[in-house]
């Protein structure tokens, strides 16, 4: 499956767990759901992987952790925030580069209508 294909099956699982939750709650259940309707719908995905740096050509546990990874094509950065920052982006984009993929999305649960919490990020295109 093409990481377009699978953005579209990620947001609708994102939706249905907004749907269900709304917005307010921590990162951590956000994440917790949104993996399991993943799973639900039949995609591989794993939570909190370690992201060591390259730092001198030595790899250093420097803390990063992705929130999730599906079909080990797609990051998922979830936030609740009041509102998604650059940073957020910038962060994001780190980890695509880090691990070497292509495509990302960044959700903020804390939003009235999802939709303005969502964004695409592309490793190479800002």
């Amino acid at each position: 499956m093409k990481e377009n294909e699978l953005a579209t099956k990620i947001i609708g699982a994102a939706i249905e767990v907004h749907k269900q939750l709304g917005p307010g709650l921590l990162e951590s259940t956000y994440e917790t759901c949104l993996a399991f309707e993943l799973r639900q719908i039949g995609l591989d995905v794993n939570q909190q992987i370690a992201l060591p740096v390259i730092y001198k050509d030595v790899k250093l546990n420097a803390g990063y952790r992705i929130d999730l990874l599906v079909e080990n094509k797609v990051i998922i950065e979830i936030k609740s925030v009041e509102a998604l920052a650059d940073i957020h982006t910038a962060q994001l984009l780190t980890y695509l580069k880090l691990k070497d993929l292509k495509l990302g999305l960044l959700i903020n649960f804390n939003e009235v209508l999802l939709k303005n919490g969502l964004k695409r990020v592309l490793n190479g295109y800002l």
